[in-house]
């Protein structure tokens, strides 16, 4: 029998499941008009037989719009570059208002943007769109890849939205010492969870994601500290918990939970989750 997640790439058709249903809200926090149709039938096959798949659904809207605040301000503040870590099904460079000069670098593994560039052909995206079929885990592509980028560029901001909770503590913290080392990288902007949350959602599915080979592994018990060590200070970190709340979209069982203070959890065993804005130290 196949497994429900057959590979890595069945989780970015998943994913973006949520933003369609988002998009097709009335009281929308954000629009992709083009997720549904990357999502496929593959994608809404997995949503609806994940098991707590509706209960998730809060976490990945208030990611996606936490990332979509951040990148505007970036932009905002004179970003010239968007690089864009894993990429997977992604449609920011289509569906966001961002101005023509703007240049966005997508890195991901041959198979998921074959299938993205095939699904988006007619469509043209809004700024200058660069793909680059790269596996990460390839450490000195990844290097002469971020020279090249961080060289080109005055102020880069990088995104590695969904992609860290899947990688070991010394690879992020090598990648962070990678990414630390251009010129031009600027800012970060990560996703991470405690190690209450992970454990959750190894109970919950972690043998699917295990079985497509990308099981979940990463929640720093110290939280967002964590990235000092290789080269990049937190200065700004969002609940997705608190978001999420503001939003209207957490489960009346989570709604209690997100009124506690936003620093408790940040360590020790409560489920826990953030997306941080990052600068080089």
């Amino acid at each position: 029998m196949e497994p429900l997640i057959r590979d890595i790439s069945d989780t970015a058709r998943w994913v973006a499941v949520y933003r369609a249903r988002e998009t097709e809200r009335p009281d929308a926090a954000f629009r992709d008009p083009f997720a549904r149709r990357l999502a496929g039938e593959r994608g809404e096959q997995i949503a609806r037989a994940m098991p707590m798949a509706e209960e998730a659904a809060w976490s990945f809207i208030a990611r996606t719009h936490l990332f979509d605040r951040f990148i505007v301000r970036a932009v905002e503040g004179g970003a010239d570059l968007v690089v864009n870590l894993a990429a997977g099904l992604d449609a920011r460079p289509y569906r966001m208002t961002l101005p023509p000069s703007l240049r966005w670098v997508e890195v991901d593994l041959p198979e998921i943007l074959d299938y993205k560039e095939e699904m988006l052909a007619a469509e043209k995206p809004v700024c200058a769109l660069e793909r680059v079929r790269l596996d990460l885990s390839n450490v000195d592509a990844r290097r002469g890849l971020f020279a090249r980028l961080g060289g080109s560029a005055r102020h880069a901001l990088v995104i590695s939205e969904g992609l860290l909770i899947y990688l070991m503590r010394s690879d992020i913290y090598d990648l962070g010492r990678d990414l630390a080392e251009p010129a031009g990288f600027r800012h970060w902007v990560v996703d991470i969870v405690s190690p209450g949350l992970l454990e959750m959602l190894k109970q919950r599915m972690g043998d699917l994601v295990r079985q497509a080979g990308a099981p979940y592994v990463f929640g720093p018990p110290e939280g967002p500290p964590f990235f000092e060590r290789c080269g990049w200070k937190p200065i700004e970190v969002r609940s997705m918990l608190k978001t999420a709340a503001k939003l209207g979209r957490l489960p009346m069982l989570l709604r209690m939970l997100a009124l506690l203070p936003e620093s408790a959890g940040a360590q020790g065993s409560r489920p826990w989750a953030a997306v941080c804005l990052l600068s080089r130290s």
